[in-house]
């Protein structure tokens, strides 16, 4: 009986999270062509739209892991979803590229309450297989995008601007409200119940280390491993983001037609989905700083690549291994804080760390190329390649971070 709540609620939170990752890293891509043509904007104005999105998350993140220690997972997500939902009415009737800037951080700011919880929740339920559980609600997170990315392009065509955003609204909530009914955390249940999946035996970890006790927020901090963290999501996080929005224009700038331009931007999201799911299963038993590491290097080899060559089936095998790079952030990261800092404040230290990507991350990602492309007239050698270089330096960067904890001793001890 707990073993089907476990994986009930696993379903809910991979499910809750899929809308919030589609309008997140599918529904600025594909619009942007629209947006910029509607609102007379260049490539500089359309990236900041994720800035404004990563803004939210890195001013937001922090406090929903506060607040769900409080509320609980299930009112957080459900809160998240329902304003994720209204907001596109903001985007429906936007007469400026201010206002989708507005929509932009609002929707960056419900994905706060609906990612974090989303986390938490699958790891109180089976945390012996942290990278497993949080890899499946990342592959729906990344995968969402790979999605609903053609499915957007196609009500832009069929439905027109305005009946797409309001449709999308109704479905959103609809759908997202009845995943977020079976998202909770196993001890705020009633009659108490035992976290499934501990294991009888001490399993051997890759990273080996040391038991330690979950660390309070003030100590993380205080630690080389948050700052290594840090800023690898903020090198690799901006490599990774800046695809979203560059992804389409890259592709009309090459000669594609924009069913075709999408396609890249859809391969990019495809492999940053599966990827949360592979990796984070895997560094369940390799370990997680080397499967980060190779598929960060393999990155920063695609964007070097990627502007000599105009090959269609090569374009899409690039970006596709920069979205494998991208997924394995997310996936990886998130077990990779509970392995160096336990799992009682797991929330709000993974909310500081994602201030990296939300802060930084948005400017040197979209926001920086977006502006490159503008002054430089479209070149986007110096773009990619500066991009491919934050790869390099976050593969590298990875290598010196020590978890404290193992799989099974994290475990062993979720609480202190």
């Amino acid at each position: 009986m707990h073993n089907k709540r476990g994986i009930l609620a696993v379903t809910g939170a991979a499910l809750s999270v899929f809308w919030p990752g589609s309008l997140a890293f599918g529904f600025p891509g594909v619009m942007a062509p629209y947006w910029q043509e509607t609102f007379q904007v260049g490539s500089a104005a359309t990236g900041n739209i994720m800035f404004f999105i990563l803004a939210a998350v890195g001013t937001f993140m922090y406090l929903a892991g506060r607040l769900q220690e409080r509320v609980g997972a299930r009112i957080m997500i459900s809160l998240g979803i329902f304003i994720c939902g209204l907001n596109l009415l903001i985007s429906a009737y936007a007469v400026s590229i201010w206002l989708i800037y507005l929509w932009a951080f609002i929707n960056g700011f419900a994905s706060c309450f609906v990612y974090v919880p989303a986390l938490t929740t699958v790891q109180r339920w089976f945390p012996a297989k942290r990278g497993l559980v949080t890899g499946i609600v990342n592959l729906c997170f990344g995968l969402s995008a790979a999605i609903m990315s053609p499915v957007f392009y196609r009500m832009l065509e069929s439905m027109g601007y305005y009946t797409m955003n309001v449709t999308l609204a109704v479905a959103f909530i609809f759908f997202g409200l009845i995943a977020a009914s079976f998202t909770e955390m196993p001890e705020r249940l009633r009659p108490p119940v035992v976290i499934i999946s501990e294991p009888t035996s001490p399993q051997t970890s890759a990273e080996g280390a040391l038991p330690s006790p979950s660390l309070t927020v003030k100590e993380s901090l205080r630690t080389k491993n948050f700052w290594l963290l840090w800023f690898t999501w903020t090198m690799q996080g901006s490599a990774g983001i800046a695809l979203v929005s560059l992804a389409v224009i890259f592709g009309l700038d090459k000669g594609l037609t924009p069913v075709m331009a999408v396609l890249i931007l859809t391969s990019f999201n495809f492999t940053s989905g599966l990827s949360r799911l592979l990796s984070g299963y895997l560094s369940d038993y390799t370990g997680r700083t080397g499967i980060m590491s190779i598929t960060f290097l393999a990155a920063g080899a695609s964007y070097f690549i990627l502007t000599i060559t105009n090959e269609l089936i090569i374009l899409l095998i690039l970006a596709g291994i920069i979205g494998f790079a991208f997924g394995t952030l997310f996936a990886v990261s998130a077990p990779l804080v509970s392995d160096c800092f336990g799992l009682k404040h797991f929330g709000a230290i993974f909310g500081l760390v994602f201030t990296a990507y939300g802060f930084v991350s948005g400017i040197l990602g979209p926001s920086l190329s977006g502006y490159i492309l503008d002054v430089t007239a479209g070149n986007f050698t110096i773009v990619f390649s500066y991009l491919g270089f934050f790869c390099m330096a976050s593969a590298v960067l990875i290598r010196f971070l020590k978890p404290q904890l193992t799989v099974a001793q994290a475990a062993i001890k979720t609480e202190t």
